[in-house]
């Protein structure tokens, strides 16, 4: 598997959780304090479009990995609750991270 792979999927699940941070905070001024209405739209939308870019890189990944349905759907959800996606980007990265690399790590010889 190639490390860009890999990589794209990092990316998008980072700037995906940020997002969806960032959608929260401004959903609580929204309906809490009735501003932002607009700054609401605007990152709601481009949450969704990073969303639907993140689907695709996280199912690229998942297939080229021979995920499980199951594990692949938690994979997915994982963009719509905020702070999971850190989490499972951490989990995701260090069981891949040795198929990238190509195996157990290299043993330097003397």
């Amino acid at each position: 598997m190639k490390k860009s792979v890999l990589t794209r999927y990092r990316v998008m699940a980072l700037v995906t959780a940020v997002m969806l941070l960032v959608l929260c905070t401004c959903m609580v001024f929204k309906y809490g304090f009735g501003k932002g209405e607009d700054l609401t739209f605007v990152v709601s939308q481009t949450h969704g479009v990073l969303y639907i870019i993140y689907l695709v890189f996280a199912f690229d990944l998942g297939s080229k990995a021979k995920w499980s349905f199951r594990k692949l759907l938690w994979v997915l959800v994982s963009g719509t609750i905020p702070t999971a996606a850190f989490f499972v980007e951490r989990k995701v990265v260090r069981e891949i991270e040795p198929l990238v690399t190509g195996g157990a790590p290299a043993v330097a010889k003397a």
